[in-house]
């Protein structure tokens, strides 16, 4: 992990994406997960540690695997999967490292399966049950700060997410326009959405002051 938190600190894209990834794939997912938590949560001016966190976390495949195990449909698994992963990326800076990341996202998915199965049971008002992407547009419509927040998204990422959420484009319309996998789309918009709602965190806060 020496090697990675060196990236980090060096803000080296490129070196702390394969270290993580190569931690995954040694079975050391959660101590890179771990190290990943702790930069983004001291240095949160420093978007490296969140994106690559998000990165990493979304190639474990646990999030789906939790909301998964708790929900037949695959597409509220989806949805589940995305609203965790938007949570999880605002909820950084709440990490204490007293529990493995595995422990805290599961308690994540855990309060967002309880939400869904509730807003399946109530009556409440159709605004509070759109889907993820039909609530971020609503949000990207609605608040100057989410423009900022999509500016200092990566091109990976900004890119797929205003086609989709402001410019209302399909999945397939995105793969097609900028050459690459629909999987790999979807996972970029939802990596996206999150960075967006981790970067919307810090002005929540300083309006609650």
């Amino acid at each position: 992990m020496k090697a990675l938190e060196r990236a980090l600190v060096k803000n080296d894209v490129d070196a702390a994406r394969r270290l993580s990834r190569e931690a995954v794939d040694a079975g050391a997912a959660d101590d890179a997960l771990a190290l990943l938590a702790r930069h983004a949560r001291d240095r949160p001016a420093d978007p490296l540690a969140a994106e690559t966190f998000l990165e990493t976390l979304d190639a474990t495949g646990v999030v789906r695997r939790f909301a998964g195990g708790a929900l037949l449909d695959q597409s509220a698994v989806d949805d589940v999967s995305q609203e965790a992963l938007i949570s999880i990326a605002a909820s950084l800076g709440s990490y204490t490292g007293q529990s493995k990341v595995t422990t805290w996202v599961h308690s994540i998915v855990r309060r967002r399966v309880v939400d869904h199965l509730r807003r399946q049971r109530s009556t409440a008002p159709l605004t509070e049950e759109l889907s993820p992407a039909a609530r971020m547009s609503s949000v990207i419509a609605t608040r100057v700060t989410v423009q900022q927040a999509l500016d200092a998204l990566p091109d990976l990422y900004r890119e797929p997410v205003v086609l989709r959420d402001l410019q209302g484009h399909s999945y397939t319309e995105i793969a097609e326009r900028l050459d690459r996998p629909v999987g790999t789309v979807k996972a970029q918009i939802n990596r996206g959405r999150a960075l967006v709602a981790a970067g919307l965190r810090g002005d929540d806060d300083g309006a609650g002051a």
